[in-house]
């Protein structure tokens, strides 16, 4: 008889040993196979963080210029500096803009949706959500440097070069007007940037009416030391083109230059939207607009 109870003993024990202790650590429910143990992470951890554990960066600053496809500018010898740029950080080799004309695509990259603008016209007021609202809300900082703006608040439509409908902020009443400022007052002590900050040459140096060997000097003398900072200072720059010249599918130019961004070309698809997503995902912002239903950048990290 005391033979006959040890199998089933043991059997006993066997059973309890599969009942106990957490799932993941090397077991699987009915169905599913068997992998090593991961790290899960919370819901709320930023995707565009999921990659790796970097520092979420202190300054990004998002240059765009005007209405130049890729082909315009990627190998073009008129435009070295932004030419040396790609062999320095991220480039983006499928990077779309979203619409025609300029307006629209400003006003998706700042908020997440042309707020049914699709046109050039001036003298729009809204009070949705935006890149801008959210920092703030969420204890961050934001301002908009504009060239040629003829006064911090302004909300003139033209001035000389300068042009509104470029310096979507302008038009969101949730925006604080001191951080409508113009280019002059951008930090010479790169530490006292914003969070995230916009700059947007005027029309002569931003391709618009200039030449793009002019917007290359002018991008290189004015945002050339912020970029070699930020390479050392757990920041980055954003450099894109609002639209193509309508001759490339709106095919233009993205590329991210800066501290812990990896030296590559990236092919996945993007858009302002991605770009925008990218920044919610970085600093756990709410997804605006159309953010939603877009995917954070992919593969933009160095490794660990």
């Amino acid at each position: 008889m005391r033979m006959r109870k040890i199998p089933i003993l043991l059997a006993l024990l066997s059973i309890l040993c599969s009942c106990t202790g957490p799932k993941g650590a090397g077991q699987a429910e009915a169905g599913q196979s068997v992998s090593e143990p991961q790290t899960v992470k919370p819901v709320s951890q930023n995707a565009a963080l999921s990659e790796r554990t970097v520092k979420i960066p202190d300054h990004v600053v998002i240059v765009v210029e005007e209405n130049h496809s890729r082909k315009n500018i990627i190998g073009n010898q008129a435009a070295p500096y932004m030419n040396s740029l790609v062999k320095q950080g991220a480039y983006f080799t499928e990077s779309y803009a979203n619409a025609h004309p300029s307006q629209p695509n400003y006003l998706i990259l700042f908020s997440g949706s042309d707020q049914g603008v699709h046109n050039d016209s001036c003298g729009h007021t809204f009070n949705a959500p935006n890149l801008a609202s959210e920092l703030f809300k969420h204890k961050l900082t934001f301002a908009g440097y504009s060239e040629g703006l003829p006064s911090v608040g302004s909300t003139v439509c033209t001035s000389h070069q300068y042009g509104r409908k470029h310096s979507p902020w302008v038009n969101f009443t949730n925006v604080p007007k001191s951080a409508n400022r113009r280019f002059v007052d951008f930090p010479a002590d790169y530490s006292q940037l914003p969070t995230v900050s916009f700059v947007i040459p005027n029309l002569d140096h931003d391709m618009h009416d200039g030449t793009i060997q002019a917007a290359d000097k002018w991008l290189k003398q004015n945002m050339g030391p912020y970029i070699e900072w930020a390479k050392s200072h757990n920041s980055m720059l954003i450099l894109t083109w609002d639209e193509d010249d309508y001759g490339s599918r709106n095919h233009i130019p993205t590329i991210i230059v800066g501290d812990h961004v990896r030296q590559a070309l990236i092919d996945q698809n993007v858009t302002h939207l991605n770009v925008l997503r990218t920044l919610e995902d970085l600093y756990g912002l709410p997804h605006l607009g159309r953010t939603s239903g877009s995917e954070p950048i992919r593969n933009l990290w160095k490794a660990s």
